[in-house]
């Protein structure tokens, strides 16, 4: 994967002025309470140009004259902590890593900094300043803009967070394959869940199946938090709770996914517990699953992205009125309301515009729902879709999703 991260900054420098810098953090597990402190899972825009997955780690990259001069900036190793939390990155596993060959430690970051901006007149720099709304927490690189400008008044930041999303659109042959194992691991968990399920569990404990599948095949954490909803609460579309028993004629939907190195699978399947679905329900799952198959084999380069979730809300305009439930096209939001569709990378809802037309080498979800309230019935379908030169392959298609394989498999348990 070096080759890999090296590529990425050659090409995110060509989109660097002269006289300039790109600063990128790592980022840091913030306090959770006392002295535990959440998580760490770094910058993905960091991950994407680096390959280094430790927290507090600073990528410089200057540009001038044309020529680029790549640094990183590690912790400097400490003998006591390492008897507490273990060893952290070196110098050498950092440049093995990376494939930037200046390592430095992070107590020379300040005055390194200095001298770029005052003595070498790097006044324009580039930060990763991703702001989702408005009221959302500061992040490193938000805080540091702010930081620098009251430091260097003569410095202009510049925001580079789009032009990163736009070269993360475009899925290389080694993340296809991280993807594709997080998919296959996500599947196992999938019908480890079905092979176990019974009425009278609760959501959790059919969920405990998933995590057992999860780290038995050595994932470190999750694509999200996992939804297992039965019956009503599968119509709420983020139901996370999964704390109600499953009762005998309930459908269970799981929307869930396995993280690897990084790269999240996210699939959505509906399956009725008792193993057989009731004739109502099977009408419902097959409308969902046509709108699925629909937009699958529509997705080919060129396609515009709006044209997937305007083609489900058509089909499901036609049948929804023969089934009596609407009367007019517009009435679909109310048993429909999310899109059918978002890009699938190192984050789950991976980010790029929207406003696009498909090209090779996107990968995107393809996931109409149903949701019909007053019957308790929430029907999700989801399948990880690559965009090819002449079309589209399914990578989760090995995952059971037709009515009759469901049944079939519930049958064998």
């Amino acid at each position: 994967m070096k080759e890999f991260h090296i590529n990425n900054r050659k090409r995110i420098a060509e989109k660097m002025k002269d006289n300039s810098m790109l600063i990128l953090f790592a980022g840091f597990a913030p306090k959770k309470s006392a002295d535990e402190a959440y998580k760490f899972t770094p910058n993905r825009n960091f991950l994407y140009m680096t390959g280094i997955d430790e927290e507090n780690i600073i990528l410089i990259m200057r540009k001038a004259e044309g020529k680029i001069m790549e640094s990183l900036f590690i912790k400097e190793r400490d003998a006591v902590m390492v008897k507490w939390v273990g060893e952290t990155i070196t110098s050498e596993k950092a440049e093995e890593l990376s494939g930037v060959s200046d390592i430095r430690f992070l107590k020379t970051f300040e005055s390194f900094l200095n001298q770029a901006i005052g003595k070498e007149d790097l006044y324009r720099v580039y930060l990763d300043l991703e702001k989702d709304s408005y009221d959302s927490l500061d992040t490193r690189g938000v805080t540091f803009a702010k930081e620098i400008v009251s430091r260097y008044p003569q410095v202009k930041v510049k925001n580079i967070y789009n032009e990163i999303s736009a070269l993360r659109v475009f899925k290389a042959p080694e993340e296809i394959e991280k993807i594709r194992k997080a998919i296959d691991i996500t599947g196992k968990g999938i019908m480890n869940i079905m092979k176990n399920a019974k009425a009278g569990m609760k959501e959790n404990q059919l969920e405990a199946y998933f995590d057992f599948t999860l780290k038995s095949e050595g994932v470190k954490d999750f694509a999200f938090t996992t939804i297992c909803a039965a019956g009503h609460n599968a119509t709420v579309l983020h139901y996370v709770e999964n704390n109600q028993e499953v009762r005998e004629n309930d459908m269970v939907l799981l929307d869930l996914g396995a993280q690897f190195e990084y790269y999240s699978g996210d699939i959505s399947r509906t399956f009725p517990v008792s193993g057989k679905f009731t004739d109502r329900q099977r009408v419902f799952y097959d409308l969902v699953l046509m709108a699925h198959d629909e937009v699958i084999k529509m997705l080919k380069p060129g396609v515009p992205y709006a044209r997937i979730n305007e083609l489900v809300q058509e089909i499901y305009a036609k049948e929804l009125k023969a089934l009596g439930l609407i009367e007019k096209d517009e009435e679909v939001r109310k048993y429909y309301y999310h899109n059918t569709s978002h890009y699938l990378g190192m984050d789950t809802h991976d980010v790029g515009r929207r406003d696009v037309i498909l090209e090779e080498g996107m990968v995107l979800t393809v996931e109409p729902g149903l949701y019909i309230e007053e019957e308790s019935v929430g029907i999700r379908l989801e399948d990880d879709i690559l965009i090819t030169k002449g079309g589209c392959e399914n990578l989760s298609k090995d995952i059971i999703i037709t009515a009759d394989d469901v049944e079939k498999f519930l049958a064998s348990r």
